[in-house]
Protein backbone atom coordinates (compact mmCIF):
# COMPACT_ATOMS: atom_id res chain seq x y z
CA UNK A 1 0.00 0.00 0.00
CA UNK A 2 1.36 3.26 -0.93
CA UNK A 3 -0.03 6.37 1.12
CA UNK A 4 0.72 9.96 -0.76
CA UNK A 5 0.53 13.04 1.03
CA UNK A 6 2.09 16.49 0.13
CA UNK A 7 4.49 16.31 3.29
CA UNK A 8 5.26 12.50 3.30
CA UNK A 9 5.99 9.77 0.57
CA UNK A 10 5.04 6.60 2.79
CA UNK A 11 5.79 3.11 1.79
CA UNK A 12 4.53 0.22 3.11
CA UNK A 13 6.11 -3.34 2.03
CA UNK A 14 2.17 -4.54 1.23
CA UNK A 15 2.81 -7.14 -2.11
CA UNK A 16 0.47 -5.47 -4.81
CA UNK A 17 -0.01 -7.58 -8.01
CA UNK A 18 -0.49 -6.42 -12.04
CA UNK A 19 -3.42 -8.65 -12.05
CA UNK A 20 -5.54 -8.08 -8.94
CA UNK A 21 -7.91 -5.75 -7.86
CA UNK A 22 -8.20 -3.67 -4.53
CA UNK A 23 -10.96 -6.43 -3.18
CA UNK A 24 -8.70 -9.52 -4.62
CA UNK A 25 -10.65 -10.08 -7.73
CA UNK A 26 -8.74 -10.31 -11.30
CA UNK A 27 -8.80 -6.79 -12.91
CA UNK A 28 -7.04 -4.96 -15.80
CA UNK A 29 -6.82 -1.32 -16.26
CA UNK A 30 -9.65 0.15 -19.11
CA UNK A 31 -8.59 -0.31 -22.55
CA UNK A 32 -7.53 3.93 -23.05
CA UNK A 33 -5.67 3.75 -19.74
CA UNK A 34 -3.54 0.70 -20.96
CA UNK A 35 -2.78 2.36 -23.62
CA UNK A 36 -1.18 4.99 -21.78
CA UNK A 37 0.81 2.28 -19.59
CA UNK A 38 2.15 1.00 -22.38
CA UNK A 39 2.91 4.12 -24.23
CA UNK A 40 5.03 4.82 -20.99
CA UNK A 41 6.26 1.29 -21.01
CA UNK A 42 7.72 1.75 -24.81
CA UNK A 43 9.51 4.81 -23.65
CA UNK A 44 10.95 3.24 -20.40
CA UNK A 45 10.29 5.40 -18.25
CA UNK A 46 7.39 7.73 -16.41
CA UNK A 47 7.69 10.73 -14.44
CA UNK A 48 5.17 12.94 -12.49
CA UNK A 49 5.09 15.23 -9.47
CA UNK A 50 3.74 14.59 -5.85
CA UNK A 51 3.85 17.61 -3.68
CA UNK A 52 7.84 18.58 -3.52
CA UNK A 53 8.56 14.84 -4.47
CA UNK A 54 9.77 13.91 -8.27
CA UNK A 55 8.73 10.27 -8.90
CA UNK A 56 10.10 8.08 -11.62
CA UNK A 57 9.19 5.23 -12.46
CA UNK A 58 11.59 3.18 -14.59
CA UNK A 59 10.75 0.01 -16.41
CA UNK A 60 12.88 -2.83 -15.85
CA UNK A 61 11.38 -5.11 -18.46
CA UNK A 62 8.53 -7.81 -17.97
CA UNK A 63 8.16 -11.60 -16.58
CA UNK A 64 6.07 -13.09 -20.16
CA UNK A 65 4.66 -15.94 -17.56
CA UNK A 66 2.97 -19.06 -19.23
CA UNK A 67 -0.38 -19.74 -18.36
CA UNK A 68 -1.16 -21.55 -15.15
CA UNK A 69 -4.23 -22.57 -13.55
CA UNK A 70 -2.97 -22.31 -10.20
CA UNK A 71 -1.40 -19.18 -10.34
CA UNK A 72 -4.55 -17.07 -10.09
CA UNK A 73 -6.91 -18.29 -7.43
CA UNK A 74 -10.00 -16.95 -8.27
CA UNK A 75 -9.91 -17.34 -12.39
CA UNK A 76 -9.36 -19.80 -14.80
CA UNK A 77 -6.86 -19.60 -17.39
CA UNK A 78 -9.58 -18.69 -20.14
CA UNK A 79 -10.96 -15.92 -17.87
CA UNK A 80 -7.39 -14.55 -17.65
CA UNK A 81 -7.28 -14.19 -21.10
CA UNK A 82 -10.39 -12.94 -21.81
CA UNK A 83 -9.39 -10.10 -19.67
CA UNK A 84 -5.96 -9.71 -20.96
CA UNK A 85 -7.56 -9.42 -24.42
CA UNK A 86 -10.43 -6.95 -23.43
CA UNK A 87 -7.17 -4.68 -22.16
CA UNK A 88 -6.07 -4.63 -25.37
CA UNK A 89 -2.74 -6.84 -23.92
CA UNK A 90 -1.75 -9.74 -25.67
CA UNK A 91 -3.35 -13.07 -24.30
CA UNK A 92 -0.55 -15.32 -25.13
CA UNK A 93 1.24 -15.28 -21.64
CA UNK A 94 0.38 -13.73 -18.66
CA UNK A 95 3.04 -9.97 -18.38
CA UNK A 96 3.97 -9.63 -14.67
CA UNK A 97 5.93 -5.84 -15.25
CA UNK A 98 9.61 -5.41 -13.01
CA UNK A 99 9.17 -1.18 -11.64
CA UNK A 100 11.77 0.60 -9.98
CA UNK A 101 11.06 3.67 -8.86
CA UNK A 102 13.18 6.57 -8.06
CA UNK A 103 12.30 9.89 -5.55
CA UNK A 104 13.95 13.04 -5.81
CA UNK A 105 13.34 14.13 -2.27
CA UNK A 106 15.24 16.95 0.54
CA UNK A 107 17.81 16.98 -2.03
CA UNK A 108 18.47 13.26 -2.16
CA UNK A 109 17.78 10.33 -4.46
CA UNK A 110 16.07 7.57 -3.52
CA UNK A 111 15.64 3.80 -4.88
CA UNK A 112 12.93 1.82 -4.05
CA UNK A 113 14.28 -1.54 -4.76
CA UNK A 114 17.03 -2.49 -7.38
CA UNK A 115 15.88 -4.60 -10.18
CA UNK A 116 16.70 -7.81 -11.64
CA UNK A 117 20.60 -7.07 -12.66
CA UNK A 118 19.54 -9.05 -15.87
CA UNK A 119 19.86 -12.04 -14.33
CA UNK A 120 16.18 -13.67 -14.26
CA UNK A 121 13.73 -13.12 -17.30
CA UNK A 122 15.31 -12.52 -20.90
CA UNK A 123 13.04 -10.09 -21.43
CA UNK A 124 13.82 -7.91 -17.71
CA UNK A 125 17.14 -6.32 -17.05
CA UNK A 126 16.24 -3.09 -18.90
CA UNK A 127 16.67 -0.78 -15.89
CA UNK A 128 20.20 0.42 -16.56
CA UNK A 129 19.04 1.57 -20.09
CA UNK A 130 15.91 3.00 -19.19
CA UNK A 131 17.39 4.87 -15.88
CA UNK A 132 20.02 6.53 -18.44
CA UNK A 133 17.17 7.45 -20.67
CA UNK A 134 15.41 9.19 -17.55
CA UNK A 135 18.90 10.73 -17.37
CA UNK A 136 19.19 9.34 -13.56
CA UNK A 137 22.88 8.62 -12.91
CA UNK A 138 23.36 5.12 -10.88
CA UNK A 139 26.06 6.79 -9.47
CA UNK A 140 23.54 9.86 -8.35
CA UNK A 141 21.59 7.24 -6.11
CA UNK A 142 22.29 8.43 -2.29
CA UNK A 143 20.52 5.25 -0.62
CA UNK A 144 18.21 2.40 -1.87
CA UNK A 145 15.26 0.90 0.17
CA UNK A 146 15.02 -2.69 -0.59
CA UNK A 147 11.32 -3.98 0.39
CA UNK A 148 12.11 -7.29 0.59
CA UNK A 149 14.52 -10.03 -0.97
CA UNK A 150 13.11 -11.94 -3.53
CA UNK A 151 15.26 -11.51 -6.52
CA UNK A 152 13.30 -9.23 -8.89
CA UNK A 153 14.35 -6.53 -6.22
CA UNK A 154 17.37 -7.73 -5.12
CA UNK A 155 19.39 -8.89 -8.20
CA UNK A 156 20.27 -5.48 -9.15
CA UNK A 157 22.55 -4.40 -6.45
CA UNK A 158 25.09 -7.37 -7.54
CA UNK A 159 27.19 -8.49 -10.05
CA UNK A 160 25.84 -11.31 -12.08
CA UNK A 161 29.29 -13.06 -11.74
CA UNK A 162 31.08 -11.99 -8.95
CA UNK A 163 28.43 -10.22 -6.52
CA UNK A 164 30.11 -7.10 -6.32
CA UNK A 165 28.10 -4.24 -5.65
CA UNK A 166 26.28 -2.36 -8.84
CA UNK A 167 25.79 0.52 -6.22
CA UNK A 168 28.55 0.68 -3.89
CA UNK A 169 28.02 4.57 -3.16
CA UNK A 170 24.59 4.15 -2.18
CA UNK A 171 23.34 3.59 1.49
CA UNK A 172 21.28 0.02 0.74
CA UNK A 173 18.11 0.52 3.61
CA UNK A 174 17.02 -2.98 4.49
CA UNK A 175 14.45 -4.82 6.84
CA UNK A 176 15.74 -6.03 9.75
CA UNK A 177 13.35 -8.86 10.19
CA UNK A 178 13.87 -9.66 6.69
CA UNK A 179 17.54 -9.63 6.93
CA UNK A 180 16.92 -11.48 10.01
CA UNK A 181 15.27 -14.41 8.31
CA UNK A 182 17.19 -15.02 5.12
CA UNK A 183 20.42 -14.67 7.16
CA UNK A 184 19.24 -17.13 9.68
CA UNK A 185 21.51 -20.32 9.39
CA UNK A 186 18.00 -22.78 9.60
CA UNK A 187 16.07 -20.69 6.70
CA UNK A 188 17.16 -23.75 4.68
CA UNK A 189 14.79 -25.90 6.24
CA UNK A 190 12.54 -23.64 5.78
CA UNK A 191 12.60 -23.09 2.45
CA UNK A 192 11.46 -25.24 -1.41
CA UNK A 193 15.13 -26.51 -2.16
CA UNK A 194 14.69 -24.18 -5.47
CA UNK A 195 15.23 -21.20 -3.21
CA UNK A 196 18.40 -22.39 -1.49
CA UNK A 197 20.39 -20.77 -4.00
CA UNK A 198 19.10 -17.60 -3.31
CA UNK A 199 19.63 -17.56 0.59
CA UNK A 200 23.11 -18.48 -0.01
CA UNK A 201 23.44 -15.90 -2.21
CA UNK A 202 22.07 -13.68 0.17
CA UNK A 203 24.34 -15.05 3.22
CA UNK A 204 27.57 -14.54 0.58
CA UNK A 205 26.61 -10.75 0.17
CA UNK A 206 24.32 -8.64 2.44
CA UNK A 207 25.94 -9.50 5.62
CA UNK A 208 29.32 -8.30 4.87
CA UNK A 209 28.47 -4.87 2.92
CA UNK A 210 29.68 -2.11 5.12
CA UNK A 211 27.10 0.48 3.54
CA UNK A 212 24.00 -1.97 4.71
CA UNK A 213 21.78 -0.01 7.15
CA UNK A 214 19.01 -2.49 8.76
CA UNK A 215 15.75 -0.57 9.91
CA UNK A 216 12.52 -1.88 11.64
CA UNK A 217 9.44 -0.29 13.05
CA UNK A 218 7.56 2.37 11.13
CA UNK A 219 10.56 4.96 10.46
CA UNK A 220 11.73 7.68 8.22
CA UNK A 221 14.10 6.14 5.96
CA UNK A 222 14.67 9.38 4.43
CA UNK A 223 13.79 12.85 4.03
CA UNK A 224 9.74 12.55 3.48
CA UNK A 225 9.85 8.67 3.21
CA UNK A 226 8.68 6.16 5.68
CA UNK A 227 8.72 2.25 5.95
CA UNK A 228 5.97 0.89 6.73
CA UNK A 229 5.70 -2.80 8.32
CA UNK A 230 3.47 -4.98 6.33
CA UNK A 231 4.84 -8.72 6.75
CA UNK A 232 2.87 -11.56 4.61
CA UNK A 233 4.32 -11.33 1.35
CA UNK A 234 7.71 -12.62 2.96
CA UNK A 235 8.69 -12.65 6.72
CA UNK A 236 10.16 -8.87 6.99
CA UNK A 237 7.99 -7.25 3.86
Amino acid sequence: MLKHTRREFVVSAAATSALLGLNGQLAFIPPANAQKANDALAKGFHTFKNGSLEVTNISDGVWEKAHDPAFIKNASVDDTKAALKAAGITDAHVPIPFTVTVVKSGGKTIMFDAGTGAQLAPTAGKLAANMKAAGIDPKSIDAILVTHFHPDHIFGLMAKDTNEQNYPNAEIVLPKAEFAWWTDAGVFAKLPEARHGLAKRIQATLPAWKNVKLVEGEVEVAPGIRALPAFGHTPGH
